[in-house]
């Protein structure tokens, strides 16, 4: 297993024992998501770790009676791993559309979940890094509007920010089902503009208004199949391997990556599927010098040509 897997893990072992004196290891195990025998080698290399000096009363001591295990002295490490303002915001969007499910069994607890989430940002100190979580709020209310019209078999109409194509579109649509794929909440329905069954991620849906005419989508819409994922890859899409720094990171979250490596300075490698390159141009010139493409060649090109021609353009303005 490689350290950047191993390590939160083995950061987050010793607050959590502390918190379940004499708990079983398989079950350890099984809430870490780990076969027993690696829990036991994390928990052996946590015996090595501890305090300035490493003597035998500095380092982390654990407990062990018959299959249970139990925290003697814990070095100081017994303060839980914060969240990132990324993965906050992906736990709370995550839960936010988990909650608003139909048929959940347990909706209670996940709501309860969201608002521990929400006080324990509020609390952040400056220093801390659960701030600008970025969920809006009018997102619940989107998903209220189209539960009722499902309920009620009501038409909608949409303003669409469409992000493929960097526009927004108004459309009249006949609601089929709310999904939760991949952490993400979307309305499926019967497009009426594109006269095909489409997915609208909620949140892109800028204005949505319940409509008095009956949602009525033709005998053919057949429901998308997502049982292998949303985004399945078409054989005219291009990749671009593209070096992202921390403050375009967001770009990895808000489309469809298809790897993500992890580097230096909070950087991310992306690899990224797109089938407009004059769109992916856009979007990179949007970014600034906050990305590097790394490949395909042709794309750079284009975007360094594009992006010396609007500094040509700026200089010959008299404001400038």
């Amino acid at each position: 297993m490689s350290t950047p897997e191993r390590l939160p893990r083995l950061l987050a072992l010793v607050p959590y024992l502390l918190a379940r004196p004499g708990i079983r290891i398989d079950e350890a195990a099984a809430d870490f998501g780990v076969n027993e025998k690696q829990l036991r080698k994390d928990l052996e290399l946590l015996w090595m770790c501890g305090l300035p000096g490493y003597g035998p009363g500095d380092l982390i001591d654990l407990s062990f009676e018959g299959d249970t295990i139990t925290v003697a002295f814990d070095a100081g490490m017994r303060r839980p791993l914060r969240l990132t303002g990324a993965e906050a915001t992906a736990l709370l969007v995550a839960l936010r559309a988990l909650g608003e499910t139909p048929g959940l069994a347990d909706g209670e607890a996940v709501r309860r979940a969201v608002a521990k989430i929400e006080a324990a940002a509020g609390q952040a100190q400056p220093a801390g890094v659960v701030v600008g979580l970025g969920v809006r709020e009018s997102d619940a209310e989107v998903r209220e509007i189209i539960q009722r019209a499902l309920r009620t078999q009501r038409a909608l109409r949409i303003t669409y920010y469409t992000a493929s194509k960097d526009e927004m579109t108004e459309r009249t649509v006949d609601p089929m089902r709310l999904l939760l794929v991949e952490g993400r909440g979307y309305l499926e329905a019967w497009c009426r503009r594109a006269d095909a069954v489409r997915l609208f991620r909620l949140d892109r849906i800028d204005e949505i208004t319940e409509l008095a005419e009956r949602a009525l989508p033709p005998p053919y819409a057949v429901p998308t199949d997502v049982s292998e994922g949303l985004f399945q890859p078409r054989p005219e899409q291009r990749f671009a391997t593209l070096v992202l720094e921390p403050d375009a990171r967001w770009v990895a979250e808000y489309y469809p990556v298809e790897s993500a490596e992890e580097l230096d300075g909070g950087r991310v490698r992306v690899r990224m599927r797109y089938a407009d390159r004059s769109w992916m141009v856009r979007l990179l010139l949007g970014l600034g010098g906050e990305v590097t493409v790394e490949s395909p060649d042709e794309l750079a090109d284009q975007l360094r040509n594009r992006a010396l021609a609007a500094l040509q353009l700026a200089r010959n303005l008299p404001s400038t």
